[in-house]
């Protein structure tokens, strides 16, 4: 028997859950994506953009049969992550995978620097997904609902870099304090934080600063193109750092703001028991009046 209880960070009542219940007998043949939509509906879970927030529904219902308290449909394809198109293609990957000629000496050199916002199914974008799956310590996953992708090139038009921003950590103890918002005031306006999720200059790419360059470029536009994509202008901008891996100075030397670190779990370790590296947590402020604005 479910008794109204915290679910994924949201409080979630006894009728709420049968209201979950009866749209699974009405509608036996739905996929699990298609109830999580209209779960969403239901309980009209919005984003601060009015976007639904299916992804997340999704994620409660699964907690939710895993706890034994609904029991979802049968998966209409088999599980896991869906290998990119891009990378499928031999044909495709071998072109932005060929090895490039070094690039190195001063900065000034290569500026102006050009920042190409990509687009899906642009260009750009196969090359993207590419010099991160071939490139980046984590590959290109991440990449997945709202997010913004900057290729860099320089003054010669060669590739030098890409920048991903994606949607915020859910929960962070050292970003939290330093915001000071309550649980609700998180809850509400978490999709004024955007993340920096992958940073990646080409291997074959060595200038000093250029890392820092980038940084600053790319933060002083990405508040207006966020609002133009998702009519939402977020306010501040987070990244995490393996600090055993990485020092973090191009983000400091980009006025990045160190708030802390990680406690080195997951946000799916229910039971404190898989552990991930510590990373430290770095801030940036988009406009003055973040804090006031978070806390709104």
């Amino acid at each position: 028997m479910y008794v109204s209880q915290v679910v994924q960070g949201r409080w979630l009542s006894t009728e709420e859950v049968e209201t979950i219940r009866c749209l699974i007998a009405e509608h036996p043949h739905w996929s699990r994506r298609r109830l999580s939509v209209a779960v969403s509906e239901a309980f009209n879970w919005r984003t601060a953009s009015g976007q639904l927030k299916d992804m997340s529904a999704r994620l409660l219902l699964a907690k939710l049969a895993q706890r034994g308290f609904i029991e979802l449909p049968a998966r209409q394809r088999r599980g896991g992550r869906q290998r990119l198109r891009v990378l499928s293609q031999p044909d495709l990957f071998r072109v932005t995978s060929r090895e490039q000629s070094l690039i190195e000496g001063p900065l000034g050199f290569l500026r102006p620097l050009e920042i190409v916002l990509v687009e899906p199914g642009a260009a750009q974008a196969n090359d993207f997904v590419c010099h991160l799956a071939q490139h980046h310590y984590l590959g290109c996953d991440g990449a997945s609902g709202q997010n913004l992708r900057y290729l860099i090139r320089d003054c010669y038009r060669r590739e030098l870099a890409c920048v991903l921003f994606g949607c915020a950590a859910w929960k962070v103890k050292a970003r939290d304090r330093f915001i000071g918002w309550s649980t609700e005031q998180r809850q509400r306006r978490l999709g004024l934080i955007t993340n920096n999720s992958r940073f990646l200059i080409l291997p074959h790419v060595r200038v000093p600063h250029l890392a820092s360059h980038i940084l600053g470029l790319t933060l002083r536009r990405l508040r207006l193109d966020w609002q133009r994509k998702y009519q939402l202008a977020p306010c501040l901008a987070e990244t995490f750092i393996e600090r055993d891996r990485f020092s973090g100075a191009c983000y400091r030397a980009a006025n990045w703001l160190l708030v802390g670190q990680t406690c080195g779990r997951t946000r799916h370790d229910r039971y404190d028991t898989v552990r991930v590296p510590i990373k430290d947590i770095y801030l940036y402020p988009l406009c003055a009046d973040f804090k006031e604005r978070l806390c709104a």
